[in-house]
């Protein structure tokens, strides 16, 4: 019983063992696939260096710059913008006074922080003290003003004499006479609105009462007087073709010179 029950799977062994028929060969060649060496997308076949961000200092010390101005170039906050300067969202620093570059840096804000600032004299200092006078801005200048009395002016006059046979000059003496300015009359706005442009103005229904409290007469507009429409209309229409006329450019004629 046991030598009949191993028959079966001796002879399976000895059937894999034997070599394959040549009818079986083509259909147990080998399947071979080749990857790609080289990625042909995304980043690989760009440029493998960028150009420049041309980073940088755009303005050195003591260097006179308006408001505006590109001062600094970086990636990051490597400078800060101080007085009278502006950092932009790509953390570059420009000038919004008109002034000289100065690099500083403040202990009193942060002990490690550099900072750039634009003064307005050259060769002065920041950080400033709390305390210190603000200097002007718009490059003005602070000058005293005299307060002497006006000196009066010497103007000559000729003169002429029937008896005289020449013109005598006579000194009269003009003295300077300050003109009085005459201070505008402002009416007081009531009933001002704030616009869409944060701006306070008078309100739609004061501007048209604007001829009302002028005292100008305006003839009512009765919408059945036809007549008066008419009319209207027919002064708009001559207007608009004397407009036309006026607009119209003017032909220049070719002349041909005819031989004969």
């Amino acid at each position: 019983m046991a030598q009949s029950r191993l028959r079966p799977f001796s002879s399976l062994l000895l059937r894999s063992c034997e070599p394959p028929s040549r009818s079986l060969t083509p259909f147990l060649t080998p399947i071979l696939a080749r990857n790609a060496s080289h990625s042909t997308e995304g980043r690989a076949n760009k440029a493998k260096q960028g150009p420049g961000k041309r980073l940088g200092a755009k303005k050195g010390a003591s260097e006179l710059v308006v408001p505006g101005n590109i001062i600094f170039r970086q990636r990051g906050t490597h400078w800060f913008p101080g007085e009278n300067c502006d950092m932009g969202r790509d953390h570059t620093i420009f000038a919004t006074q008109k002034g000289y570059v100065t690099y500083y840096k403040d202990p009193d804000k942060h002990p490690d922080r550099k900072y750039i600032g634009v003064v307005f004299e050259r060769g002065m200092k920041l950080p400033v003290s709390p305390h210190a006078p603000r200097k002007r801005r718009l490059g003005l200048v602070g000058r005293e003003m005299s307060t002497a009395a006006p000196t009066p002016v010497v103007q000559e006059v000729p003169e002429q004499d029937s008896a005289a046979e020449g013109t005598d000059t006579k000194k009269t003496f003009v003295a300077l006479k300050t003109k009085k300015q005459k201070k505008e009359v402002v009416p007081p706005h009531q009933d001002m609105v704030m616009g869409h442009s944060y701006s306070y103005r008078e309100a739609n229904w004061s501007i048209g009462r604007a001829a009302e409290r002028a005292g100008v007469k305006v003839r009512e507009f009765d919408p059945r007087d036809r007549f008066m429409a008419w009319r209207k209309r027919a002064k708009r229409q001559r207007e608009a073709r004397e407009k036309r006329v006026t607009r119209r450019p003017t032909k220049k004629r070719r002349t041909t010179n005819k031989r004969k």
